[in-house]
């Protein structure tokens, strides 16, 4: 059974949901509520991350579109942990979540084949299951080439790294060339190829990842790539605001999933709910930060509109 095209079904869901709210899965074991690591070494580790993901997924898959696990926290476990990694994509999908995976993959030729083969598609479609996938440009074209291909043939999609939420990012990515900074030629290119694999809703199969820490650059790159979906890290912890998000927006409230992760899953560590929810009610706190978050946006940005004309 052919799969509908990723845009267009992240389209769809943010739509239904109403709001653009990526929830990022990043478990750590010290970061944890107490209770969810029973026993020590990686496979206690992998039990309790597993917990911990599924009862995060619970909260949030009525509220949001979807999840972004990170997988370096999972392999961080080795074996077990890719174990824990497949049964938390698998369990999110079940649940109706998209599931992006933040792997930032990359390589050339057959490899860059296998990478894209091993993550891309959902259901049976791919070992991992995954609807999306990070991929760093650095290879060039034709390390991207091969993502591009498995993702149309599996209604999956990419998302390219053009200018990065972290402050070190600028010593690359910030580098003039022929006039331009490297990260505008990265992103012609990224916008070129979301042009030529654009679905019904105008986005293609290949998105960029855009951090909000950057606003100014941020609707910069949205004027260049219009037909490009963003990925915005960055969100709460590392200081980006709704306001800073709400150039990445189009008309329609579409055209780009915000991340948060840390400020969501461990909200009942953070000072606002830790005194008046306590570690033993952290799904609450997931909640609460969720929702706090769905408003930001829908205050501040033209995501607002979602669920009104996309529903």
């Amino acid at each position: 059974m052919a799969v509908a095209h990723f845009a267009d079904r992240l389209a769809a869901a943010a739509g239904r949901v109403g709001n653009p709210v990526l929830v990022g899965l990043d478990p750590r074991a010290e970061s944890l509520p107490p209770g969810l690591i029973s026993g020590s070494g990686p496979e206690a580790a992998a039990r309790g991350y597993v917990a911990f993901c599924r009862g995060v997924i619970d909260v949030v898959a009525p509220l949001v579109a979807a999840v972004k696990p990170q997988a370096a926290f999972f392999e961080q476990l080795g074996p077990a942990g890719c174990v824990a990694l497949s049964e938390v994509i698998r369990y999110a999908a079940s649940k109706g979540l998209l599931v992006i995976l933040d792997g930032k993959r990359n390589d050339i030729g057959s490899t860059a084949q296998g990478y894209a083969e091993a993550y891309l598609g959902v259901g049976d479609a791919s070992p991992w299951g995954a609807d999306a996938l990070t991929v760093s440009p650095y290879l060039g074209d034709d390390g991207l080439t091969p993502f591009v291909e498995v993702a149309q043939a599996r209604g999956a999609g990419i998302f390219v790294l053009v200018k990065t939420s972290n402050p070190g990012g600028k010593r690359f990515q910030d580098i003039v060339a022929d006039g331009r900074p490297l990260y505008r030629h990265v992103a012609d290119y990224v916008e070129t190829l979301a042009h030529q694999t654009a679905g019904q809703h105008g986005y293609g199969s290949v998105g960029a990842v855009v951090g909000a820490t950057y606003p100014q650059q941020l609707a910069e790159l949205r004027q260049v790539m219009p037909h490009t979906w963003f990925l915005i890290p960055g969100f709460g912890t590392q200081g980006g605001s709704a306001k800073d998000c709400a150039a990445a927006f189009d008309d329609r409230g579409l055209g780009a999933v915000v991340n948060n992760s840390r400020g969501i899953i461990f909200a009942h560590s953070r000072k606002e709910f830790a005194g008046r929810i306590g570690p033993s009610r952290w799904q609450e706190a997931v909640e609460a930060a969720t929702r706090e978050m769905i408003e930001q946006l829908r205050a501040e940005t033209p995501a607002g509109r979602l669920g009104v004309s996309n529903s």
